[in-house]
């Protein structure tokens, strides 16, 4: 029961570091105007922030490779230094491009922070619970997306958008202590090599998983991306509920993750993850002929965003096993999958608006994206989950 419960609080220190990410990745949606009209630039620059971020991500989980003979709480603890320094860097910005130096760092621990934190998790729960392990860390993401980011939208209309940085610097001071005392000091991973961390990369398993972790997501994102404007001008809902919409999204996002947790332990993941995904693809389906009534797009958005967060998990969890050898870079190459997919769907779901085809259309253009993923897990299930 001791060590249940000592495994328990790992978890949700854990927890906290995503949901520091959480925020990290998602606040500039909610302070955007704010801070471009603070910096004296347009939005669109500002948003270049969000774009600089996914960069940081993807460099900064290679860095992992690297440091793969260290103990994972050391690395931990590093990582949630660096989400420090970013967020540090974010509340001091005064000019356009010291806001993307700060953005590109606090991008950096976001990839590693997934690969190592979900070995642990791994290595911390017994047989029969390690995707609901990795649910729970990855929970902090999606709780971020319920509370953080809307209270931090909040404090950035009443205060100033550095408050909303502020709570990320406060929230990784904390953690750093929690980390120190909570996070068990667990063996490194076997020393294999630098090449033999990639040899991993020569079968077929890890690709699939990771190709329908980008297509799926990406084709959620293409519809997501818009989402604000799709409700409100196409659905005719109250702009100023927006924040509310939100946290309703986030809503569906915690309990699509946890759920999905639970079932990848008492069936397959790869099946749990084909599922969701297929029932998100009918969701974009229903969207595009459907977009404007709003309220009804709001329930789907509940349920699109529950299986967002729902396959999430399962895929995280998958990779480490179907990486052997190179658990901490198949983390990361997860997170580079869903960030790569955020940018690619987001880009191909604005060309139909920018064509005036209306906000109906991205649902559209994501779906297929969403199909390839399911067929590609489907087939993953059928080769490597028949027992």
């Amino acid at each position: 029961m001791e060590n249940s419960q000592k495994s328990f609080s790992s978890l949700i220190v854990l927890a906290v570091g995503t949901f520091l990410l959480g925020m990290s990745e998602f606040i500039m949606e909610g302070i955007l105007p704010d801070l471009a009209r603070d910096l004296s630039i347009s939005i669109p620059m500002a948003g270049h922030g969000i774009s600089i971020y996914a960069l940081g991500v993807c460099v900064g989980a290679t860095f992992l490779i690297a440091l793969h003979k260290l103990p994972p709480k050391h690395i931990i603890f590093g990582l949630v230094a660096i989400i420090f320094v970013g967020s540090v860097l974010s509340v001091t910005a005064q000019s356009f491009w010291w806001l993307m130096i700060a953005r590109f760092i606090s991008g950096l621990p976001h990839g590693a922070y997934y690969g190592v934190g979900t070995i642990v998790a791994y290595r911390l729960a017994d047989e029969n619970h390690k995707t609901r392990a990795v649910s729970i860390m990855c929970a902090g993401m999606t709780f971020a997306n319920l509370l953080g980011n809307p209270a931090a939208t909040l404090l950035s209309g009443m205060l100033s958008w550095r408050f909303a940085f502020s709570v990320i610097a406060l929230g990784s001071i904390v953690d750093l202590l929690l980390v120190a005392k909570f996070i068990p000091n667990l063996t490194p991973l076997p020393d294999n090599g630098y090449k033999g961390q990639f040899r991993f990369l020569k079968h077929l398993d890890p690709w699939l998983i990771i190709f329908a972790t980008m297509l799926g997501n990406g084709g959620i994102l293409a519809w997501y991306s818009y989402i604000s404007p799709a409700l409100v001008e196409t659905g005719g809902l109250t702009a100023s509920y927006l924040p509310l919409y939100m946290a309703f999204a986030g809503l569906g996002m915690v309990i699509g993750n946890l759920l999905s947790g639970y079932l990848s332990d008492k069936y397959k993941p790869g099946l749990i993850a084909a599922i969701l995904q297929g029932i998100a693809g009918v969701i974009l389906l229903v969207i595009f002929f459907t977009v404007q009534f709003g309220y009804l797009h709001l329930i789907l958005m509940f349920f699109c965003c529950a299986c967002f967060f729902g396959m999430g998990t399962p895929e995280q969890m998958l990779i480490i096993e179907h990486s052997k050898g190179g658990e901490m870079l198949g983390g990361c190459c997860i997170q580079i999958a869903f960030n790569f997919g955020n940018a690619v769907g987001a880009f191909f779901g604005g060309l139909p608006i920018s064509a005036g085809l209306g906000y109906a259309y991205p649902a559209l253009v994501g779906f297929p994206f969403v199909v390839m993923g399911f067929l590609l897990l489907m087939y993953f299930h059928k080769l490597y989950e028949k027992n």
